[in-house]
């Protein structure tokens, strides 16, 4: 779970308020890039800034200040406040802010958040929902509509919003707790869901944790020394058992989805923009495209695939294939991807996995080990599995979460594409080694795969391609399947 420092402005300045109220306001810093740039140094992987000028005017004041924040730091940045427009929302997507927050627009033009959605892909948009008294709050919280929470679930999954911000009015500023039911409300709908509001302690980030939340903001908690950041990033790494997903991979070439044996004998498997598509309208939790000739040709992913494919889901989206540099990060996020998957790289040069993971933030960094049995170890292969290494798998994965790295994704070579089930032995190994997230892929080939991989090892995340390709089993049986087997899922 990520915990999110709250940078509001004011004027410029950075300051804080108590409940929305701008007569009840604490200035922390007449320098919000200096505040971001801390943030940055003590390990936050992301940031939260609202122009609270803009929510109370209906127009974006500080605009100036937050894209000279987006510019002075290397960790994503999402915006609110007074975005009411798709000139408004264009200018800061494509000024270097990472995703925007919309409320009251949300409200008053939802045909706006339509068309920015499918533009920009709608995993660069969250939806703030600020409740007061039963109904949404707009305009800075200043009016309160005759939406309700419900209501609003249901418009949102209408329109195919995956991501929201959830606050309770009530609780904003006070230091006397958040709304745990409210926030559990939406995680339970299935949003990505960011609870904020009240948020005082370690406890509080705990029990978002453990109900699956998504992120937590924090804001005043932080500013009054009541939280420590470095303390509630360690609280937020804590795995639950909860949520456990379920993730459709798109291995491509020129263009193409394909899906082999053992990376090889490889076969049409279809369009990459529809598959992506429809594993999202069936309920996957994530998507990964994987480029899979990139490194071997010494070619770069195709971002106009890429971003074909973003503006098509709401679920956060991981592509991988030849990334080198830190610029060919900067591009794949800035056209929709929310990770990167790194292989061949990271092997080559671990010290990219420290610099990109510092630079971008450790969420954003996911690196893919391709690991095949060599007597009773597990041996690394790169360059899509064709070039044997002499490092050890288990080893290079406790490398890997100490640089930085975000997830893992562990590939058996001896089990791809034979749908003969997960190496849970393999996944066992990494799993008890490293504390990060582990997403187990190849060999996928049977609902049961993936229930004993779920409950023989402790993986937080499982990938399938070619039961999903083929057909034979749709994301949400596969879902109820597991629910039906004591497995937490979402549904």
């Amino acid at each position: 779970m990520l915990v999110i420092p709250a940078i509001d402005i004011v004027g410029g300045k950075c300051v804080r308020l108590t409940q929305g109220d701008f007569a009840k306001s604490t200035l922390y810093s007449a320098n919000p890039a200096d505040v971001a740039k801390d943030f940055e140094r003590q390990g936050t992987r992301f940031l939260h800034v609202v122009d609270l000028d803009g929510a109370r005017t209906g127009f974006p004041v500080n605009s100036e200040t937050i894209l000279s924040i987006a510019k002075s730091v290397g960790i994503p940045i999402q915006i609110g406040g007074g975005i009411r427009s798709y000139d408004q929302a264009r200018g800061y997507l494509e000024g270097g802010v990472s995703k925007i927050v919309l409320g009251t627009a949300v409200i008053e033009n939802p045909k706006m958040l339509e068309r920015v959605s499918r533009d920009f892909g709608k995993s660069r948009v969250t939806v703030s929902v600020d409740i007061k008294d039963g109904n949404a709050a707009t305009c800075g919280w200043l009016k309160k509509s005759t939406e309700t929470a419900p209501a609003l679930i249901a418009a949102l999954k209408k329109i195919g919003i995956a991501s929201v911000i959830v606050t309770d009015t009530s609780k904003d500023g006070l230091l006397q707790g958040p709304n745990f039911g409210l926030t559990k409300l939406f995680i339970d709908e299935g949003f990505e869901t960011i609870a904020a509001g009240g948020v005082t302690s370690l406890s509080d980030i705990r029990e978002f944790t453990k109900l699956g939340a998504y992120g937590v903001i924090v804001g005043k908690a932080i500013y009054e020394n009541k939280i420590d950041m470095r303390n509630a990033q360690r609280e937020a790494a804590y795995k639950s058992s909860l949520a456990k997903r379920i993730i459709p991979c798109l291995d491509v070439k020129n263009g193409r989805v394909v899906k082999g044996t053992y990376f090889t004998n490889l076969r049409d498997a279809g369009d990459p923009v529809a598959l992506g598509k429809k594993y999202c309208q069936q309920g996957a939790d994530e998507l990964i495209l994987l480029d899979i000739a990139a490194t071997l040709e010494s070619r770069k992913t195709f971002c106009d695939l890429v971003s074909a494919i973003a503006r098509e889901i709401s679920i956060p989206f991981t592509v991988g294939g030849g990334i080198t540099t830190i610029e060919d990060i900067r591009k794949l996020l800035s056209v929709g991807a929310d990770k990167v998957s790194i292989g061949t790289a990271a092997v080559r040069n671990p010290r990219f996995i420290k610099d990109a993971a510092a630079y971008f933030g450790s969420q954003c960094i996911v690196i893919s080990i391709d690991a095949k049995r060599q007597n009773e170890d597990f041996i690394i292969y790169i360059k899509g599995g064709t070039e044997k290494t002499e490092m050890d798998a288990v080893a290079f994965s406790k490398q890997m979460a100490q640089y930085g790295a975000g997830e893992l994704l562990v590939n058996s070579l001896d089990r791809d594409g034979t749908q003969k089930g997960f190496d849970v032995e393999l996944l066992k190994r990494v799993t008890d080694s490293v504390s990060i997230p582990v997403i187990a892929s190849s060999g996928a080939g049977s609902m049961r795969d993936f229930l004993t991989v779920f409950e023989k090892t402790n993986v937080d995340a499982a990938l399938g391609a070619s039961i999903f390709h083929s057909q034979e089993k749709s994301i949400m049986e596969l879902k109820r399947f597991l629910s039906s087997n004591n497995i937490p899922i979402r549904l």
